[in-house]
């Protein structure tokens, strides 16, 4: 999408009979909706300073402080989340006639900061009955006794579908999907224990714990009988899910699932004595650039996305793992991905032939941490699940490749 003319937005210069000037919008706009409260948001317990910035050096700061808010022309030092874009991009949000999510993915906002937070915050522009069912919103609630965040979009009474994201990643990781699919089916994305906005417990974060914590997730949203699309871990979760729980699932979308290890298992000893609890301790802050090229390092081609949105997904990532029980929670989940059994009983390979749910498998092949030759394993435990190994792909397909990879769970989708 083509980004408008940057706007003046200082209403001094403006004109009679002339459009009003952005910048005059947002005043109005923001002043409103500060007026209105965030009762009843999940942003009524936070505290936060959010700069909107119009690259033209047009800037309001609006300060949340648990349930009230308060808007300034100017900037402000150290904001918790920066939103930038024309004022008219800006004004579109702010008005609701626009979500920031699909602003995002159209590129006519970035964000810097608290990426969480701005999700959060999209979803409070426009009041519920008033708000398209594409337009993500923010929802948050305890389920197995861990307050877990997510976002929902679609038709309330569309078939349901739950995005699970990958290692390290959060919900925004997900939103390609969520955009698409809420055209026609209610999607919901949560941020999973000790990731994005929800809280780290203390867990083991196996691939078991998540599937009980996915499930009593699906009983308290009503989303039994979903279909489960993950990344990465998240497909191993969902995996697990339709092992465990398959009357509550659909159908699997597994988008490079990470399987169990059936080789390099000769660390196997060293990493049962190595305890996450070590992440608590004081650790030098993360680089944010070491953190984009770790992102990039995931990509088969990286200048297919645009710099913002590894900017974006750095700061989140570097926000994240400030906090000790996230960094344990982290690593738990590294740990317990390496050091999960193959074979034998409890093995995944094993058991991985019992699945019933129908599920489609998509692999990248330059996936540098799930290698594409697992679709082969795969195919062996399940011969009549589809398998596609995407060219010129890496780990995320679903970014790397929207289209696609849409194209692939939209026609599988249609077969259940």
């Amino acid at each position: 999408m083509s980004v408008p003319a940057p706007v003046p937005a200082s209403p001094a210069g403006h004109r009679p009979g002339a459009p009003a000037p952005a910048g005059a919008d947002l005043d109005v706009l923001l002043a409103q909706r500060v007026r209105r409260g965030l009762g009843g948001s999940v942003l009524s317990g936070r505290t936060a300073r959010v700069v909107f910035d119009t690259r033209t050096g047009d800037l309001w700061t609006v300060d949340l402080a648990r349930g009230r808010g308060s808007v300034h022309r100017g900037g402000a030092s150290d904001p918790t989340l920066t939103v930038c874009g024309t004022g008219d991009a800006l004004a579109d949000i702010v008005s609701g006639r626009v979500s920031g999510v699909h602003a995002f993915l159209d590129g006519r906002v970035s964000v810097r900061g608290d990426l969480g937070l701005a999700l959060q915050l999209d979803g409070i522009f426009t009041d519920l009955e008033e708000r398209p069912v594409t337009h993500p919103r923010a929802r948050e609630a305890v389920v197995m006794g861990v307050r877990t965040s997510w976002l929902e979009a679609g038709p309330a009474d569309a078939p349901p579908v739950v995005l699970l994201h990958g290692l390290g990643a959060t919900n925004a990781s997900m939103l390609p999907l969520l955009t698409d699919l809420s055209r026609d089916h209610r999607v919901l994305a949560p941020d999973s224990p000790g990731f994005g906005t929800s809280e780290a417990p203390a867990s083991s974060f196996s691939s078991a714990w998540y599937a009980a914590w996915l499930n009593a997730f699906q009983v308290h949203t009503r989303s039994r009988g979903a279909v489960l699309i993950g990344n990465s871990m998240g497909g191993r979760v969902a995996l697990e899910a339709g092992l465990e729980h398959p009357g509550h699932v659909r159908a699997l979308v597994l988008l490079a699932p990470s399987p169990a290890f059936r080789r390099l298992r000769q660390y196997v000893p060293l990493v049962r004595l190595y305890s996450p609890q070590i992440a608590r301790l004081p650790m030098p802050p993360l680089s944010h650039a070491v953190v984009v090229e770790g992102i990039k390092a995931m990509m088969s081609s990286p200048d297919r996305l645009p710099q913002a949105w590894y900017d974006a997904a750095a700061d989140e990532t570097v926000r994240v793992l400030r906090s000790p029980a996230h960094r344990v929670a982290f690593l738990s989940v590294a740990r317990q991905i390496y050091l999960e059994e193959a074979h034998g009983r409890n093995g995944f390979w094993d058991r991985l032939p019992g699945l019933l749910p129908p599920a489609l498998f998509v692999w990248g092949d330059r996936d540098r941490l799930v290698p594409a030759s697992f679709a082969r394993h795969v195919g062996d435990a399940l011969p009549s699940a589809p398998s596609v190994v995407m060219e010129d792909c890496g780990h995320i397909p679903h970014y790397e490749q929207p289209e696609d990879t849409l194209t692939l769970v939209r026609g599988f989708l249609d077969t259940v």
